[in-house]
């Protein structure tokens, strides 16, 4: 296949366009925007499988399907084509196939496909569905994980309980424990465990029986258990400390497939999370946080070492949190990922000459990441606030780097997209803060544009070079605007310390962190100080709540997911580890802490007009902050109204809902910084 810059790989046709011929990035642009994930290497090194989903209207919901491709690049071929969701694609240990989950059918399954041809088969019928897959390392077995009745022994026992739940007339749910919901759905008194079942298919046995989660809960990632090279046995993290609501405590088990006993490898205090054996069976790595009860404590990359039992923190002088661990086949390396100033880099541990540097570094951010078996080949994804992620590949020591897919490459060519840019200023106590500016296509310098200021959730998190889905700079740009995305303290990504700021101090430094960095987007001479607005999510909704009654040099604020009562919110949230950590206890223990940074208490001082938005499904931040908010505005007889999603969550995920959600946020900036 020639290749050009009219690569019609993905059947997005576009004619090749001028720069002057090119046009603004818009939400139906970004709803369009087709969305490449987990890139697995074959394990001869020549192919690499991959995921790619799309908008399926009619549904309200996105369609994924598995593809490959040489991993030098070249002609794409898709193996899978239903209306289902086919994604997570795994290879068998011989290369001969692959495993993925499935929703056709009905349910969540582990399916596999011949490459040599034929249709996928379904390997697993389990009532209570299957994610995340891992094949044992002789391929006879694969692991998954299924939420189930920790006290039903057999399938058929979880089956019989979801119909009698489903057919019976009363709904009603009898509590009897904290964390009863979790992030957007009912935990209905199920667990989640590992279970696993023959690559001939057959019943799946639950290997980590007991009332307690293990693994954990993760939001993505990678998987919170594995096989050992020998396929003897399978470790994986679990918290067993009783309170799941007010503990982080999960540690790291090892569970024997001949009958023999679970036992207990660590006993940290914070959490251990995604163990990883090293392919000559003697380590196990895996990510480590000191701190009970804090989960923005920094990820240490550790080494457990199984015949001395030895537990080893292996980059003590690197101030970032490790994440996704991968390593080399000799045992030698492991490379591993991590956030640092807004972007996602590549680290190398290597024990000869003991030490880490940094493989993939730059203005991208990298991810998911797969080494060949001679471990000369590295693949990962990469993408950047203005390109949406596509597969790349590399040398083992990170050059030679070439794109491998071009999946949006076409479609992307159309739009003249804007270079961030990363910029820095001093807060009032000195601090040095960094952000990245979003001017609009076709930028003008002798313009003044409206301006928004975009605050990110966490508040342990961070605006990254990463092409976001729910809050795109570049569609919201396309609309005239200059944006400021600043990482102020309690960041991620800035060193343990800069992170830590922020707990106990929500509306304090923060808060002149972002004004310092509003009067520096004010400095500007392309900025109209006069056309401001500032937005936010979860705790960057908190901060917008917090803004409304601290300030009215802004002429509109969005607040999504907003944190409006600091002490309501805390006796219907799930996850009370995090409030307790950040407001030093209980509202009855430190109220006046809750009340300090409540902003419900500043009501009198709201002057700006708001738009309040919420989901009915978000058991984080519950809709009821947002009603709260609202009430409030509407009381005050401040110009304000709510976009209500009775389907939603923390995040809104459905087309049309997103459509909307984008449409109402920009229309109400129009409103009020365009007139």
């Amino acid at each position: 296949m020639k290749k050009s810059c009219c690569l019609w790989l993905f059947l997005i046709m576009t004619p090749c366009l001028g720069a002057d011929e090119k046009r603004p990035f818009t939400i139906e642009d970004l709803l369009k925007v087709r969305r490449v994930s987990e890139p697995q290497l074959s394990p001869d090194g020549k192919w690499i499988a991959f995921s790619v989903s799309e908008l399926a209207w009619d549904r309200n919901t996105r369609n994924s399907d598995i593809w490959l491709i040489p991993s030098d690049g070249g002609e794409v071929r898709q193996l899978t084509n239903s209306d289902a969701r086919d994604d997570s694609p795994r290879w068998s240990p011989d290369g001969k196939h692959l495993a993925f989950i499935s929703t056709r059918g009905g349910s969540s399954q582990v399916w596999i496909l011949d490459l040599e041809g034929g249709e996928p088969r379904k390997l697993t019928s389990v009532s209570t569905g299957a994610d995340g897959l891992v094949w044992s390392p002789d391929g006879n077995r694969i692991a998954f994980v299924s939420d189930v009745y920790p006290d039903c022994d057999s399938d058929d026992c979880n089956r019989k309980r979801n119909e009698e739940i489903e057919k019976n007339k009363v709904q009603a749910r009898i509590l009897d424990r904290l964390l009863f919901r979790h992030w957007n759905s009912w935990k209905d008194g199920k667990r989640t465990h590992i279970l696993v079942v023959s690559r001939q298919g057959g019943g799946a046995t639950d290997v980590t029986p007991g009332d307690w989660d293990a693994p954990p809960f993760s939001l993505g990632g990678p998987p919170d258990y594995g096989f050992s090279p020998n396929g003897k046995e399978l470790v994986f993290a679990s918290n067993r400390d009783g309170d799941e609501a007010t503990s982080t405590n999960s540690d790291l088990f090892v569970v024997p497939f001949d009958g023999g006993s679970t036992r207990k490898l660590t006993t940290n205090p914070g959490a251990d999370s995604t163990p990883v054996y090293s392919p000559n069976g003697r380590y196990i790595a895996y990510r480590s946080q000191r701190t009970a009860g804090f989960e923005s404590d920094r990820w240490e990359l550790r080494l457990h070492d199984l015949q001395t039992r030895q537990i080893s923190n292996l980059a003590p002088g690197l101030d970032l949190s490790a994440w996704a661990i991968n390593w080399t086949p000799d045992s030698r390396r492991i490379y591993f990922e991590v956030e640092e100033k807004g972007n996602s880099q590549i680290y190398r541990y290597d024990t000869t000459p003991q030490g880490v540097d940094k493989v993939l570094g730059g203005g991208f951010s990298y991810s998911d990441l797969s080494i060949s078996s001679d471990g000369r080949k590295l693949v990962f994804t990469r993408q950047t606030l203005s390109a949406p992620v596509e597969i790349f590949r590399s040398d083992a020591d990170g050059g030679n780097v070439k794109q491998v897919t071009s999946v949006n490459g076409d479609f992307m060519q159309q739009f003249a997209m804007s270079e961030p840019e990363t910029v820095s200023w001093k807060s009032t106590d000195g601090t040095a803060i960094e952000g990245f500016l979003v001017r609009p296509p076709f930028f003008d310098p002798a313009r003044k544009y409206p301006f928004i200021l975009l605050i990110h959730g966490g508040p342990q998190g961070a605006w990254t070079n990463s092409f976001s889905y729910r809050w795109n700079p570049q569609a919201m740009a396309s609309r005239d605007y200059v944006l400021l995305l600043p990482n102020p303290r309690g960041s991620t990504g800035f060193g343990q310390e800069f992170t830590n700021q922020i707990s106990g101090d929500w509306g304090g430094k923060v808060y002149a962190d972002l004004m310092t960095g509003v009067d520096y987007a004010a400095g500007l001479s392309y900025v109209d100080a006069a056309r401001m607005g500032a937005a936010g999510g979860s705790y960057g909704g908190y901060m917008v709540n917090w803004i409304a009654g601290h300030t009215d040099r802004f002429k509109a604020l969005v607040s999504h997911a907003g944190v409006f009562n600091l002490v309501s919110k805390y006796g219907v949230t799930e996850e009370l580890w995090f409030p307790e950590w950040e407001f030093k206890g209980t509202p009855w223990t430190h109220r006046e802490m809750y009340e300090r940074w409540s902003p419900s208490n500043f009501v009198k001082e709201f002057k700006t007009p708001l738009l309040v938005i919420h989901g009915e499904l978000d058991y984080r931040v519950p809709v009821g902050e947002g009603f709260q908010l609202f009430t409030a505005l509407q009381r005050m007889k401040i110009p304000s109204k709510m976009l209500y999603f009775p389907d939603e969550g923390h995040w809104v995920v459905k087309p049309q809902n997103s459509r909307l959600w984008y449409t109402t946020f920009l229309d109400w900036f129009d409103q009020w910084l365009k007139k």
